[in-house]
Order: C-alpha cells, then structure tokens, then sequence
C-alpha cells in the first residue's frame, strides 16, 4: 500500500476549507445574481444593445497617458476568461456533471452578468491614478477599502487574489498547455513508452512559456492590454469559426442536445454532504463552479482590468465587462460543449483529461488534425490568460506594496509558478484554485451586496442619461454628496 504524499495531504487538506465553502458559495453566487437583476430592472438586458456599441466604439478617443481604452480592458478581461475554462473547464464540467452542467453554466452566465456590471462599475468609481505611472488602477480591494472603510478585509482579498491568479492558476494554465501539446503528440496514459522522454519536453515547454511571458509580463498592464487586443479577438474567431462549422454539420442533432442539456439539468444527484452540499445535484455544482471559473462574474477578477480604463463614466465599462461574460459563456463555451455532446469519443474516454477531452470530441468531427488545431488554439488561449492574470495580480500587489523592488520579485515568482505548472502533475492545483477562487468571490460578493446603493445610483444616472438621448454619458460626482465623502481621488 503506497504511503500518502505530502500532495495527498496537501489536496485533502485543501477539500476539507473548499467543500463546505462551495456549499454555501454557491447559493450566495444565485442570489447575488438575482438581487442585482431585479433591482437594477434587469439592467443586463435593457443595456445590452448600449454594451455592444459602446465596447465597439471605444478602440478610439481615450486618454492613453491615463489608461487604457475600454475596449482593451474588454479583451484584457477576455484574455482571462476566454481560455482554460472554456476548453478543458466545459469538458471537465461534462465529464463530471453530464450535459446537464451546461444549463448551470448558462444561467449561471445570465444572472452573473448583472453582478459583473456592478463589480467593474465598483471598480471604475473607486479607481485612483497611480503616483508613478499616472495611470489608473483599482479593484476590489480598493472599493472595499474605500466604500466599506476595512483596509484589512481588502488585504485579505489582495491576497487571495495574488495567490490565485498571480500563481495557482498560471501553474493550471501551463499544465493545460503541456497536456493539449502532450495529447497533439499522441501521448497519452501513464503507461505510454514516450512518459519518460516527455518529462524532458516538458521542460522545453516550461522554458518556452517564461521565455515568451516574461517582456509582456515585466512591461506591465499596457503591454499587456495591448498584446491582448491582438490575440484575442484572432484566437476567438478562429476557435469559433471552427466550432459553428461543426454544429452546421450536425445542425439537425442540436434540438435533442438542448432537450438533453435541459433534462440532465434536473436530474438530481447529491453533490456533497452537508445542509447545502446534500441539496445541490452534481449537474449544478459542476455548472456553477466550471462557469464561474470560466466567465469569472461576481469573483472579483474582471474589476481589475476594468478599474484601468479611461472611461466618462463608471457603467460604461460596468457594461463592457458584463458584455464580456455573455461572450465568454453564451458564446464561446456552448460551442466547446455542443462539440463534446455531438461527438462520438473513444473507448478510451475514462482516461482523459479536460482539455484532452475536448481533443478527442474535435478529432472525432473533423479528423486527426483537429488534436492539432486544438493544441494551437489552446496554447494562445492559455498563453493570453497567463498575461491577463498577471494584470489582475499586478493591480493586487500594488495595493499591497506599491514598490519597484517587490513588484520585480512579485513577477519573477509568477514566471516560477508558469515554468512550475508546465513540468508537474497538478491535479491538486484545480482544487487549490477551487479554494483561493472560492475565498475572492465570498468576499467580493459581500462587499458588492453591501456597496449596492451606490451600484443602483450608479446604473440609475446612466440610464437617465441614455433615455436622454446622450451619446456619451458623463458621471459628475459633485451631484453626489454622499458619494464623494467615500472617495478618495478627484478622477471623477
């Protein structure tokens, strides 16, 4: 009998914290959603069109000297969502929870887009401009310091946040990468004659992706909204232009896979133990958890790509950002999981991971170079997420020391954790990231519900002016007395 490792431990560990908080975590995601859509006057479908036209307008016209345009914080805000979660994130919710996970993941999607409008709209109001750079930054550490006036509970979130976007999930990025590379190659199984000459390559693999992340990386959040506006959108379309040739083929299947998708979705199966664990079906758990790491609404991450932009007004970019989860999961996840659920996989399927999943459902459509294909895709998807989460740690590190030294340690740590995911089996690492996510969005969600009046004030002033007929609505904090008391620059 092998003798428990000190990763055994680690990764019970880690489920004893992760478990009871996803109980709970998941009714407060449901409600939290819920609350904003109502009171807002479900404020994500009334400002969609806005959304759509102001995101498409916003490439030009910004103040560059102060930040970046709202459409770079979109795809800076994409670059970390669109990726991992949309691949090997669906597969993994599908494989664990059935077609029924991707209802949870689609409403999940519609109710969080309300609660994504009132985090980056947090965000953009308590944003302040840095001293050294002149550039804006903020987040929810800064809107929970500042609106809530508890510097230590912005710590905390700081913190939660570094860890987990700054190191466990670019170790979970480059792990994805190795393995979609891995599966390309054909090697798959542990048993495989090629396991021992594929440690070497991981290496390489490492090597390659510090090598390409590190002049991005240490150029700081403009190079990266700048390397992310291009990668994006071409990575997006691409993936998606295969996907929608797929579902074509396969058009007159789709109605029985939305009828399965929605059957699964209530077939009960107890998720966990616990007064809330023993009422939620695994279908739900795995729905919500994969969509929340896929599409990130109400964690707390996307304010801080949003809180950099140079906008006249703080819904502005509260509805960029939400625009940005309806992408991420109405769009470019139902296409990962409509091309699982109309394949024919292998008899091998029980022995693949996420992301190799996703391979195997792509080769059984459109032949052996789909693995290929896919492996490409995947290394620009995971390769601009690990860019687009250094910006959210970065923003989070200067909240706690805005220095240069650290700033530099801080980044050649994060370029350790890239190099360390790509060479090592990190199976606990989704369940780490689980934890520190989980952890982000308690507190996030909180501090939103709690800073909600200034949300609806807000969401209120930019709809009268919409109504109003103004193209470009401008928010003027001195008609707000009450708002200016609690911040604490003179951006607005």
């Amino acid at each position: 009998m092998a003798q428990p490792t000190f990763v055994d431990g680690l990764h019970c560990a880690v489920n004893v914290f992760s478990a009871p908080l996803w109980d709970v975590l998941l009714w407060m995601l449901i409600a939290a959603g819920l609350f904003f859509t109502v009171v807002s006057g479900f404020a994500q479908f009334r400002l969609f069109g806005k959304s759509v036209k102001t995101m498409l307008g916003s490439r030009k016209g910004h103040d560059e000297n102060q930040g970046i345009s709202a459409f770079q914080a979109f795809v800076t805000g994409l670059a970390s969502r669109v990726g991992v979660g949309n691949i090997a994130g669906v597969a993994l919710a599908i494989g664990i929870g059935g077609a029924g996970a991707v209802f949870w993941m689609w409403l999940i999607a519609l109710i969080g887009m309300c609660s994504a409008l009132a985090e980056s709209s947090l965000a953009q109001l308590f944003k302040i401009k840095d001293e050294t750079t002149g550039r804006f930054r903020g987040g929810p550490a800064y809107y929970i310091e500042q609106g809530l006036g508890q510097k230590w509970l912005g710590f905390v979130f700081a913190l939660a946040l570094i860890v987990c976007f700054g190191f466990v999930y670019q170790s979970i990025q480059s792990n994805t990468i190795t393995l979609s590379i891995q599966s390309a190659m054909g090697c798959v199984g542990e048993t495989d004659a090629c396991q021992s000459d594929w440690q070497l390559y991981k290496h390489g693999i490492g090597a390659l992706l510090v090598v390409l992340a590190a002049p991005i990386i240490f150029g700081g959040i403009k190079r990266v909204s700048m390397i992310a506006e291009i990668i994006v959108p071409i990575m997006a379309a691409i993936y998606l232009l295969v996907t929608l040739y797929i579902i074509v083929i396969n058009i007159t299947e789709i109605p029985s896979i939305i009828g399965l998708i929605f059957t699964k979705a209530f077939t009960f199966e107890a998720a966990g133990g616990g007064l809330f664990g023993s009422m939620v079906s695994i279908a739900m758990m795995q729905g919500i958890k994969r969509g929340l790491y896929s599409n990130e609404a109400g964690q707390g991450s996307a304010p801080n790509a949003a809180a950099a932009a140079s906008v006249k007004h703080p819904v502005e970019q509260g509805t960029i950002q939400m625009l940005g989860v309806f992408v991420d999961t109405l769009i470019v996840c139902s296409c990962t999981a409509f091309v699982i659920l109309l394949a024919t996989m292998p008899q091998n399927v029980a022995d693949l991971s996420g992301v190799q999943l996703t391979q195997a459902a792509l080769e059984a459509h459109v032949g052996s170079w789909g693995r290929y294909f896919l492996a490409i895709i995947l290394f620009m998807f995971a390769f601009s997420t690990i860019i687009g989460n250094y910006a959210y740690a970065e923003s989070n590190m200067q909240f706690l020391k805005n220095n240069t030294v650290v700033l530099t340690l801080f980044r050649i740590i994060v370029l350790g954790f890239v190099y360390f995911g790509a060479v090592t089996k990190v199976a606990v690492v989704w369940d780490m990231g689980d934890l520190t996510m989980g952890v982000m969005a308690f507190i996030n969600l909180i501090a939103i519900v709690l800073l909600s009046k200034y949300v609806f004030i807000l969401v209120k002033d930019y709809t009268k002016q919409v109504k109003a007929g103004v193209a470009e609505p401008e928010f003027k904090l001195d008609d707000y007395p009450e708002l200016k008391a609690k911040i604490k620059s003179d951006i607005w």
